[in-house]
């Protein structure tokens, strides 16, 4: 895994002149997983975009195939050994209490915490053939990150029980009619029409746009808080318990078995043919 010098260049920051940010996830190794190192340069990014006067709209974009992988195996055994604290709610909160419009081009697949990063974002635009998840029961732990609310507030209450309880795994093209997603593309095209939203908003005063975006980002920002409190006692019992850490282990030995499939959270992806 990549050490923090060297994922800085896997986590590319570039504001252009109109004010399109464009933050892109390249971590090809790792698949864009959930490393310290990861999150750690990540939220650098959110900083100087944060600082960045310039920006006023930004697209955030991962690999062709997959999205965002969620936590990656080194963080998650070290969780359930104790060895360290959850850091993961910084991360749903800097990417919440980004001044300015987010737009996430999920165009490969995202997994666990790493579809919620996703959905986290203001605008999302998925791709219709990839898949898309949340295995944290499957590891034998209950979702965090703020996923228990999020993920209702993005596809429904119903919808969201099923992903969390039985960790399926849906096509993107599942979720049309069926949620607030703004759009479902084809995976070739979903960059593009990423990018077409974003430019639409580079023509309006970024001091607008961060008054609208406190305002209309309040309701998850509130969302997100109450679901910390529950996520984190219920982690708290979960990552004490055997059998988590047996889980995790088993996961991913499984999917090391299976290589050629694109997986996160040590659960592979194709695993589930849920929502055809």
């Amino acid at each position: 895994m990549m050490d923090t010098n060297n994922m800085h260049d896997a986590i590319r920051l570039d504001v252009d002149a109109d004010g399109l940010a464009h933050l892109s996830l390249m971590d090809k190794v790792g698949k864009n997983a959930f490393s310290r190192a990861f999150v750690e340069t990540l939220l650098q990014r959110f900083e100087q975009l944060s600082a960045d006067r310039r920006a006023k709209v930004c697209v955030l974009t991962g690999l062709e195939e997959v999205f965002c992988a969620g936590g990656d195996r080194e963080v998650l055994l070290s969780l359930a050994d104790g060895g360290i604290a959850p850091y993961d709610l910084a991360l749903t909160r800097a990417l919440l209490e980004l001044p300015i419009p987010t737009v996430a081009a999920m165009a490969g697949h995202a997994v666990g915490g790493g579809l919620i990063f996703g959905l986290a974002c203001d605008m999302v635009v998925l791709g219709s053939e990839s898949r898309y998840g949340c295995n944290f029961m499957d590891l034998g732990f209950t979702p965090g990150m703020g996923t228990t609310r999020l993920l209702q507030i993005a596809v429904g209450e119903h919808i969201a029980a099923e992903m969390m309880y039985g960790g399926q795994y849906f096509r993107g093209k599942h979720f049309e009619g069926r949620s607030s997603i703004n759009y479902i593309e084809p995976r070739a095209k979903v960059e593009g029409r990423a990018m077409k939203i974003a430019r639409r908003l580079t023509d309006k005063p970024r001091f607008a746009l961060e008054l609208l975006k406190r305002s209309l980002g309040l309701p998850r920002r509130r969302a997100f808080e109450e679901a910390r409190t529950m996520e984190s006692c219920m982690h708290e019992i979960c990552f004490a318990h055997p059998e988590t850490k047996k889980r995790i282990r088993e996961n991913y030995l499984s999917a090391e078995k299976s290589p050629e499939m694109a997986r996160g959270d040590g659960h592979t992806v194709g695993s589930e043919e849920e929502g055809k």
